[in-house]
């Protein structure tokens, strides 16, 4: 029988069978001290802290390998790698989910093979539900800036209100600006440092799931406003054809190219194209994007310059200095630069415990809820993962990789040494969790490395992890955080061993209502994110999930 590397060996050996002592495996209803249930009982397992004793016959036909067979959903930290000689006892570690009628820690008791059941199929929620979670506040923060700025729109294009029509670049800028604040990782970390100082756990669980929440959704504005901007381009743009003997040539043409340039970014940032083909939206959002600023720049100074009076361009820095144009141009210009400031390329430490992960250790430790954008250029293909820390007095943070795209599998056939990183993270949503008095986080495979940092660094932070063999895909960095720190609040579910995936939303309930949570952040695929998020909803429990229209 072979041991995994995180195994620890104890020094205590048994008779004639191997034994093997775990700490935290929690048995069901039927299971006593040392009394096993009758053949065919079908007994749930909850992980609680206690010893129990596990005997274990390699066979020929099976050989027994890792505590398999006794069906273990453990994680141990120990770096030691030891096989079993025959008479050897180890020590494997699980975590608690909740406890039940146990005896007391130390004490044994024989653990039988757990049964493998079907998992059932959850039904859809109603439409309703449906409906609400569709409706969220990204779509409701778009919803009302559109709405205000058509409306805007309407009585300018109709000369019922007259201001935009003189000060049309104001209303175009304005948008834009506006864009590109709520994106800019500065302003976001500024956001919650308020939010997360000035309304933890003493408001109101409403006002503090209100904040959750539009923190979390602050794209709905961003995407609102760059095509409101667009819109006002187009009426700008109109205006300025329709009165072309009172502008010049040179100004239209500016403003087409500024428009086209928009037209591009805004696209190449729709859902199906980021989803699918990301560097064809990056390449195009960003380059397009800043090409689109310089043009910009060139429409609204020459715009600001031209003469109406003598039809003649009057480059004066004093004059356009006092448009509101320049300054909107000028915000906008310092927002996109500033995350650009902190590029740097860093020391990296690569491990890849199998070919479905690869763990990247860097050095210093980070606040819990942020997100870490990495690159081997330094302008382009950056991607975000979940920055996994102990805190910021910690020497080391890790990014959990899943290896699927081009760039993951370069990390495992090509290691690199150095990557290129910003400097200043930006805040994801689980930064707002200290706004609360208790919580869970749920998390499927990869999606664990934007999920326990928050549990790391809060113990009133409960961790349940869905996976498969994650102790094997993660290896032994993962799962030594995991064990020396969360010790009676996390539940592992190893779909692999298991026989299926949990009832999920069943897990989720009885562990908000043991654990007196307030609120439960989700990070998982599309299937798995909407099964949590209709369920949650339906029984009543706040939730937040992950997103992809942002």
């Amino acid at each position: 029988m072979t041991l995994r590397q995180s195994v620890t060996p104890s020094l205590r050996s048994s008779e004639d069978k191997p034994v093997y002592y775990a700490r935290g495996l929690a048995v069901g209803k039927s299971l006593k001290c040392g009394h096993p249930p009758a053949q065919g009982d079908n007994i749930p397992v909850f992980l609680c802290p206690l010893h129990f004793r596990l005997e274990m016959y390699p066979t020929s036909s099976d050989n027994l390998s890792d505590a398999e067979k006794g069906n273990l959903s453990h994680v141990s930290s120990s770096d030691n790698l030891k096989k079993k000689d025959g008479s050897e006892t180890a020590t494997v570690t699980v975590q608690p989910v909740s406890a039940l009628d146990t005896p007391p820690i130390g004490k044994e008791m024989a653990v039988p093979t757990l049964p493998k059941t079907p998992r059932k199929v959850p039904q859809r929620a109603s439409r309703w539900i449906r409906f609400q979670l569709w409706f969220n506040t990204y779509r409701k923060f778009f919803t009302l800036v559109m709405t205000l700025n058509v409306i805007g729109l309407v009585l300018s294009a109709a000369s019922v209100w007259t201001y935009p029509r003189h000060y049309t670049g104001a209303f175009v800028l304005g948008n834009l600006q506006a864009a590109i604040l709520v994106r800019n990782e500065l302003f976001g970390r500024l956001l919650y440092l308020i939010v997360n100082t000035l309304f933890a756990k003493w408001t109101p669980l409403a006002l503090r799931l209100a904040c959750t929440s539009i923190l979390q959704h602050l794209g709905g504005i961003h995407s609102a406003c760059a095509i409101s901007g667009f819109m006002w381009l187009v009426f700008k743009i109109i205006l300025i054809a329709v009165d072309m003997k009172n502008s010049h040539v040179a100004i239209f043409v500016m403003g087409v190219v500024t428009l086209a340039a928009i037209t591009v970014s805004i696209l190449s940032a729709f859902p199906w194209v980021r989803n699918t083909h990301h560097n064809v939206f990056e390449k195009h959002h960003r380059f397009i994007g800043w090409l689109g600023l310089i043009f910009t720049w060139v429409f609204v100074i020459l715009g600001d310059s031209y003469d109406l009076d003598t039809h003649t361009f009057n480059a004066d820095g004093d004059h356009i200095a006092k448009q509101q144009d320049f300054w909107f141009i000028l915000g906008m210009s310092i927002f996109v630069i500033i995350p650009w400031l902190t590029v740097r390329r860093v020391k990296v430490e690569v491990e890849i415990p199998s070919p479905k992960a690869v763990i990247l250790r860097f050095e210093r430790g980070m606040q819990q809820g942020l997100l870490a954008r990495i690159s081997r250029s330094s302008a382009m293909e950056y991607h975000a993962f979940g920055i996994i820390s102990e805190g910021i007095h910690s020497n080391k943070h890790y990014l959990i990789c899943g290896v699927q795209g081009d760039f993951t599998k370069g990390l495992v056939e090509n290691p690199p040494t150095h990557l290129w990183t910003r400097e200043l993270k930006f805040a994801g949503v689980s930064n707002t969790s200290t706004l609360y008095k208790r919580g869970i986080r749920v998390c499927t495979g990869t999606g664990l490395g934007a999920a326990l940092s928050t549990c790391l660094q809060s113990p009133d932070w409960y961790l349940i992890w869905i996976g498969s063999d994650q102790e094997k895909t993660f290896g032994p960095t993962i799962a030594g955080l995991i064990h020396d720190n969360l010790e009676g609040r996390v539940t592992l579910w190893d779909s692999k061993k298991r026989g299926g995936r949990p009832d999920t939303m069943q897990l989720i309930k009885d562990v908000y209502k043991s654990w007196n949570a307030e609120v439960v952040f989700i990070t998982s695929n599309w299937s798995g994110n909407q099964e949590m998020m209709e369920g949650c909803k339906e029984a009543g429990i706040p939730a937040f999930g992950t997103l992809w229209d942002f």
